[in-house]
């Protein structure tokens, strides 16, 4: 069964303290055609996750600035996380029961890595895979 270091071989995910503006958040959002942040304390831990459904549910619909709005005050706080040695399938029914599209993989408490439901485009390709099926059935 596929691991996450087979998924997220080259991901480099972006990370930004609790402090950092949503403008900030969001521009490297974008530069870098990422999904999200991952929000990092004063240690370095892992203290929330901020999404472009948070940018757009949580600053823009709630007409908030986002230049003086910080990630601690809009971010998912203390999200799911998952070990790096647990599989794909763990990954995609985590998502599809807790309704969000990205998990963080933490080890020892630093952040080693993200997966999102878009790694596994064009990946499941194999019809006898487990990991394809549920990924047709979550659709």
């Amino acid at each position: 069964m596929r691991k996450f270091s087979v998924v997220t071989l080259h991901h480099h995910p972006i990370t930004m303290d609790a402090a950092a503006s949503v403008i900030d958040a969001c521009d490297q959002m974008r530069v870098r055609q990422a999904g999200s942040v991952l929000v990092t304390g004063e240690t370095g831990r892992l203290v929330g996750i901020f999404t472009g459904r948070d940018a757009v549910c949580r600053v823009l619909a709630q007409r908030r600035d986002p230049y003086s709005t910080r990630l601690a005050e809009v971010m998912t706080p203390d999200p799911k996380t998952m070990l790096p040695g647990q599989t794909a399938v763990d990954a995609l029914r985590m998502m599809a029961d807790g309704g969000f599209r990205h998990v963080p993989l933490v080890k020892n408490g630093g952040i080693v890595g993200l997966v999102s439901r878009g790694d596994f485009r064009g990946l499941e390709l194999d019809p006898d895979d487990e990991e394809c099926d549920l990924w047709e059935h979550l659709r």
